[in-house]
């Protein structure tokens, strides 16, 4: 039995890798979902498509990166495979590839493109690589595992720095009448690893977890510190059951969408932890792909910035996608759109004021000085190379509280149901796991927008 003593002195020893802290400052980067499935109006391709119908008539992978740098993202995940099988780039493993589109008369390679336009406009490129193959014929074979490495180690080796390799988990081999494929997920990490050393892995991947849904919400205290999980299936290690039964798996299995991941309480359970930060991954419209009927979708600024409170803002990461159109351009909707999170975002760094900080003793209360003015939200962090240690908090101004908050983590953002006029913020941590360590306080003047 351990006392509670030595489960805090456990639970302040687990801390991110260096891969993990990499990707922890860059908070916000976008996915692109873009493949056959841009042409054929579907979500998921079957594999049997016809690489034909692959054919954007005025693509433009700069316009992408502009669209995404100016909505003050860091990064950018391409779809280069999806669950169809078919490859945006010139793939020497097969045929249903870009080679044999219309695309460039064949001589065309997305994959190649996005990674140039990501280095013109200063951002890092990453890849989706799906482990599903709905086109190969040997998937549900064991020759499949070297057929995908030899599809990841092209892209990993010929496309210049990777920053993050996206696993997604979907396997739906019995809707196509074929075995189950036993993935060599081990084998896909070291091979990442091996060929790029500062590769981020997310997904069914042992650096960042995903968040448990597709709609841009967390949980209201988002926990790093979990217990050790099984990767590839996003369950607690301890918890892990197998059934070819996909919905019972979901149902049970699934220890990713629990609510509570990691209180005091939860942790009690288990015995061995790690570091393992949540991805919120969610698209600007309904849909993953473009389709041309969902225009109305489009997310309102106000609803977008609301998921970015809620995940950036509440120690997550936030993937946004934005689907390319049938003539490989993001539409002019989408690009205002970013534009307009990038103004938000830029607006509320502009609001940032010149402060000074005194801290307690113990660490516990700390009073931020700053000129008279109206104020409405903190923007702070812990020095997670400590730890994730606060539990719970609360922030004063002219002796009333005006926030109330669990979890901090990388990154809160805490913003005030109502301005206040003062030169003065207290932060008391209230409950936390040993003592704190504040990295960083930035305090904003009104001005900025409200979610």
């Amino acid at each position: 039995m351990i006392n509670s003593d030595d489960r805090l002195d456990l639970y302040t020893s687990i801390v991110p890798n260096e891969r993990q802290l990499k990707i922890q400052e860059m908070k916000y980067y976008a996915f692109v979902h873009y493949s056959v499935n841009t042409f054929t109006n579907k979500e998921w391709g079957d594999g049997k498509e016809s690489p034909s119908v692959f054919n954007p008539t005025a693509q433009n992978t700069d316009q992408w990166c502009e669209a995404i740098k100016a909505a003050g993202m860091k990064g950018l995940v391409l779809t280069c495979k999806h669950h169809d099988g078919f490859c945006l780039w010139p793939t020497k493993t097969t045929e249903h590839c870009i080679r044999n589109s219309p695309y460039k008369n064949g001589k065309g390679d997305v994959v190649r493109e996005v990674a140039e336009s990501c280095r013109k406009f200063g951002l890092k490129f990453g890849v989706y690589l799906s482990p599903w193959d709905r086109n190969s014929p040997l998937y549900g074979t064991p020759a499949y595992n070297d057929f995908y490495i030899e599809q990841l180690t092209e892209l990993l080796t010929n496309y210049g720095e990777i920053f993050m390799l996206w696993l997604d988990g979907a396997c739906g081999s019995s809707a196509d009448g074929k075995p189950k494929q036993e993935y060599d997920f081990e084998r896909i990490w070291s091979t990442a690893l091996k060929l790029q050393p500062g590769i981020v892995m997310s997904g069914c991947a042992p650096d960042v977890r995903w968040v448990g849904n597709e709609s841009g919400k967390a949980r209201e205290s988002e926990w790093n510190v979990v217990p050790q999980f099984r990767y590839e299936l996003q369950n607690i290690d301890e918890n892990c059951q197998t059934d070819d039964n996909m919905k019972k798996f979901q149902k049970r299995c699934q220890d990713v969408m629990i609510p509570d991941m990691g209180s005091r309480e939860f942790l009690s359970r288990y015995h061995s932890f790690m570091w393992y930060p949540a991805e919120v991954d969610v698209s600007i419209r309904t849909g993953w792909y473009y389709h041309p009927l969902q225009t109305l979708t489009l997310k309102s600024l106000h609803r977008l910035m609301s998921i970015y409170y809620g995940s950036v803002g509440s120690n997550c990461l936030l993937i946004l996608n934005i689907p390319p159109n049938r003539k490989g351009r993001f539409s002019d909707a989408d690009v205002r759109r970013l534009k307009q999170i990038g103004g938000w975002l830029r607006k509320e760094d502009d609001c940032v004021i010149e402060s000074s900080c005194t801290v307690s003793d113990d660490k516990m209360v700390t009073d931020i000085s700053f000129p008279k003015q109206s104020v409405d939200r903190i923007r702070f962090s812990e020095d997670t190379t400590k730890s994730q240690r606060i539990e719970r908090f609360q922030i004063y101004a002219n002796g009333d509280c005006v926030y109330s908050g669990t979890v901090v983590g990388f990154s809160k953002i805490a913003i005030f149901n109502k301005p206040v006029v003062t030169d003065k913020l207290k932060l008391v941590i209230e409950q936390c796991r040993k003592e704190p360590y504040i990295e960083k306080i930035e305090v904003c003047k009104t001005g900025a927008y409200r979610p």
